[in-house]
């Protein structure tokens, strides 16, 4: 069994890590991480996990354990590996944004690969440090990955994605508190939000010549989880031939598929899947995109990449339900 450390336990992407790794048959857990919580019941801050764990939060790391996940906010996770060694021999993955560059990608003689399973499964194979992908960025380049690998993506793509309140964290900030969210919707971060950059990065890494813009608009909306994104670009081609370059781009993703209906949000939330729904209308091409924040654009996303580390089945422990009624 792959021995597992979880580094700032009590946020929303712990909690979710914690839910799978528990049921997962190749992976156990060996301590949970946290400062503002150790020595209490991890079920005390996770309450779906009552009955199910009777695991603490420890006050202490153990440095040779065979993975760590770093579930840090923005900026700590550099901060913590700089106050803190691991054995050469374990790998990282981290679910901030602070490797995700490439120019933030090599850090005290670490080089972190970028963890899109649908696009970089043989580096991710054989890496020891992961930067696990955006929320927001998965969505987006599942939906236009495909065109930028036959050098499609010659005009702006516009892209509008809405997220749930997980997506904010636990901190409490006015626009998190059930009275500001509940019966609302508002954008936030228009044009310059900080998952735009990871997303031209990949775009680019397929088609080099990409000059032209992605105009992203994220939004928070009333819901609890889940991503529902759409993007538009001019695309020259009809709707079967959409589908053609689409379908043979994910021939291989295990969690990632194209539908010939209309989609939604219960369709994948609390799974690891992501949903991808093509519309052509004149010389436009539509691109819906969803996903569980939480789980493909986050716990479950660096839970594919532990198991495409340890040479795993890429589904192992991820075969969630979706909560339709």
């Amino acid at each position: 069994m792959v021995q597992v450390g979880i580094i700032g336990g009590a946020g929303y992407t712990a909690g979710e890590l914690i839910r799978i790794l528990l049921f997962h048959s190749k992976a156990t857990i060996n301590f949970v991480y946290s400062t503002s919580n150790a020595g209490n019941k991890i079920s005390d801050v996770h309450q779906d996990l009552e009955g199910t764990t009777d695991l603490l939060f420890a006050n202490k790391i153990n440095k040779e354990v065979a993975v760590v996940f770093l579930c840090l906010g923005h900026g700590n996770s550099k901060a913590f590996l700089e106050r803190n060694t691991f054995s050469e021999h374990t790998k990282i993955i981290d679910l901030s944004n602070d490797f995700r560059l490439e120019e933030d990608a090599i850090f005290d003689n670490k080089s972190f690969v970028y963890g899109l399973p649908e696009l970089q499964k043989e580096a991710i194979k054989k890496a020891s440090y992961i930067a696990n992908p955006g929320c927001f960025a998965t969505a987006i380049q599942l939906a236009v990955l495909p065109l930028a690998q036959h050098n499609l993506m010659t005009n702006d793509v516009h892209a509008n994605a809405v997220t749930g309140a997980t997506g904010a964290g636990t901190a409490l900030s006015k626009t998190t508190h059930f009275t500001w969210r509940d019966n609302n919707f508002s954008h936030y971060k228009p044009f310059a939000h900080q998952h735009l950059g990871e997303i031209n990065q990949t775009v680019r890494q397929l088609q080099d010549s990409f000059s032209s813009e992605i105009v992203f608009m994220p939004n928070r909306g009333n819901f609890s989880r889940g991503i529902f994104a759409t993007a538009y670009t001019d695309f020259d081609g009809d709707l079967e031939d959409a589908k053609a370059l689409y379908t043979s781009f994910y021939k291989d993703a295990v969690f990632t598929c194209i539908s010939d209906k209309d989609i939604h949000l219960k369709q994948v939330v609390n799974t690891n899947k992501c949903i991808i729904h093509l519309y052509k209308h004149e010389n436009k091409l539509l691109i819906t995109s969803v996903i569980d924040n939480l789980l493909k654009g986050d716990s479950g996303q660096a839970v594919q990449n532990m198991n495409l580390l340890f040479g795993f089945d890429e589904a192992e422990g991820l075969q969630l339900k979706a909560t339709y009624f």
